[in-house]
């Protein structure tokens, strides 16, 4: 038997580190930096802090030997382990386009299941770079399993610590499922894809021609499939994004979120805010206008921010605590709630809740979006979904009324019946059932028709309806809401609501878990 000293073993040790550092081939390489895009280590050392990361896995290697694969690369494709962002501990995978393309085989799976339990049992976000091809088809149901045990441990994750999926390349097939089951999806303009069936696929099925970029790009799941929370043009920018959004975020669901030195005096008044309600109710004007003048320094990093626009999510700071801010926007649809709107809003609020989150809801909203179209798309059982949300949320929670407050919608929005903790409206706010013009046509219509000056009479009930309701008055009056405010006293009102609800407790019943009307 051969005898080595502790040299020699160092040295072969270290020879194969060394090539598991350099797993795929040069012309793969290569191929990878022509698209434009980082190796999966470069990814890694971007988002990470310098020196931070400790390496999972290393010398994986698969043992497939009967599957025709005769290569046997250390790492198998994919980089796995824990570093810090911020000085905050966070796990990560990155998968390597340049050995087997990325595609997912036992090994390789089994890295996934060891790394994320591990988040889990330590408590810290999980982070999945993801850039793959898919199951290796060489491996076969092999690697299916292995899919199966990410998606399990993609759900006992739900709610207990942060998931965060960055698509850097294709993603497809069974793939898209585990970024589908995370809290939030960063993709790259141009350079991120995910599809269930491919564009070949599909034309092959339906006949429909469409290129890869229309079916599963960046563009197209931001603003018509809501798969993708956030966008931006780089994998720089990305992982940007990624680390600001963790800025945000606790590091698990027993966590209070972040609390960051604020410059931005707490007192501060918004005196811009007595002026931005338009004359005519009819009249739009910009909620985020709004929610930048209340907010720390005016930094909202918007959720959604091109998927049902006539709602406004994001997270920012108030006094330094992180917030969820929710608000509808009467720039788009009048600010209405419809399907996607609803969704949008619901996937927030419960985010923020599981994450104890608090939120402020910003209401100007005057009422459901009507047509056949949203009756048959499901308005009732999607409306259900944003009411369920916040009925459920335990997270402190202040409703600001800054003009319409209609009908149902008016309830769905955080309202004090719903369990909202602080209700406060300024002197614009209307609560009532319907407009003014809706509800005289109903209450009045046969007065109106048997008067001398129809339209005369019509203009007078319309006034008295309107002095009588679209205010906030009788509301205050009854407590539905708990105070009128001077708009420019928004921000120093939301700070110290939220100040005394940092201590918020809340018993739920007992059970295994609601159903949300899916």
């Amino acid at each position: 038997m051969t005898e080595y000293t502790m040299n020699e073993r160092l040295e072969d040790l270290e020879r194969r580190k060394e090539e598991a550092l350099h797993a795929g081939s040069e012309r793969a390489v290569q191929r990878q930096h022509d698209k434009g895009k980082m190796l999966a280590r470069e990814r890694i050392d971007y988002l990470l802090d310098p020196g931070s990361f400790n390496e999972l896995d290393m010398l994986v290697r698969h043992r497939a030997l009967d599957s025709g694969l005769e290569e046997r690369p250390y790492t198998d494709g994919v980089v796995t382990g824990w570093g810090t962002i911020d000085g905050r501990k966070v796990f990560l995978f990155s998968q390597d386009f340049t050995v087997f393309g990325g595609a997912l085989g036992e090994v390789f799976a089994q890295k996934l299941h060891k790394v994320m339990d591990l988040a889990q049992s330590v408590g810290a976000p999980m982070i999945g770079l993801n850039d793959g091809a898919g199951a290796r088809i060489q491996e076969g149901v092999v690697s299916l399993d292995g899919y199966g045990g990410i998606f399990w441990r993609n759900v006992q994750s739900s709610g207990v610590i942060p998931q965060i999926s960055v698509v850097l390349g294709p993603c497809a097939g069974g793939a898209v499922y585990s970024p589908a089951m995370t809290d939030f999806i960063f993709m790259v303009r141009e350079k991120s894809h995910m599809f269930i069936t491919g564009p070949d696929v599909v034309k092959t099925v339906t006949g429909e021609e469409i290129t890869l970029e229309e079916l599963g790009g960046a563009q197209s799941h931001s603003t018509k499939s809501g798969v993708a929370t956030f966008v931006a043009e780089s994998e720089e920018e990305v992982l940007d994004e990624v680390k600001t959004l963790l800025g945000y975020l606790p590091a698990n669901n027993l966590e209070l979120t972040p609390m960051q030195v604020s410059e931005d005096d707490p007192e501060r008044l918004c005196p811009e805010l007595s002026d931005i309600m338009p004359d005519s109710p009819n009249q739009p004007y910009d909620m985020k206008a709004v929610i930048a003048a209340v907010i720390d320094d005016g930094d909202f990093m918007e959720y959604h921010a091109a998927w049902g626009a006539n709602i406004v999510c994001g997270f920012a700071r108030l006094d330094g605590r992180s917030v969820g801010i929710v608000g509808n926007q009467p720039m788009v649809l009048a600010g209405v709630l419809d399907i996607q709107a609803a969704e949008k809003a619901a996937r927030f609020v419960r985010t923020c809740d599981a994450f104890n989150i608090p939120l402020v809801t910003f209401v100007d909203v005057p009422g459901f979006l009507p047509g056949v179209d949203q009756e048959y798309g499901g308005i009732i059982r999607h409306g259900a979904k944003l009411l369920y949300a916040y009925c459920e949320a335990t997270v402190p929670r202040i409703q600001v009324i800054t003009r319409k407050a209609y009908g149902g919608a008016y309830v769905v929005m955080d309202s004090k019946s719903v369990g909202c903790d602080l209700s406060l409206a300024w002197p614009t706010a209307e609560l009532a059932v319907m407009g003014p013009q809706g509800a005289v046509e109903i209450i009045h219509r046969r007065e109106i028709e048997a008067a001398e000056d129809p339209q005369a009479r019509r203009v007078e009930l319309v006034e008295e309806y309107t002095e009588k309701f679209a205010s906030p008055y009788v509301a205050a009056e009854r407590g539905f809401i708990d105070e009128v405010i001077d708009p420019a006293t928004t921000r120093l009102r939301l700070i110290a609501g939220l100040e005394i609800l940092a201590t918020k407790r809340v018993e739920t019943p007992q059970r295994k878990h609601g159903n949300v009307p899916l």
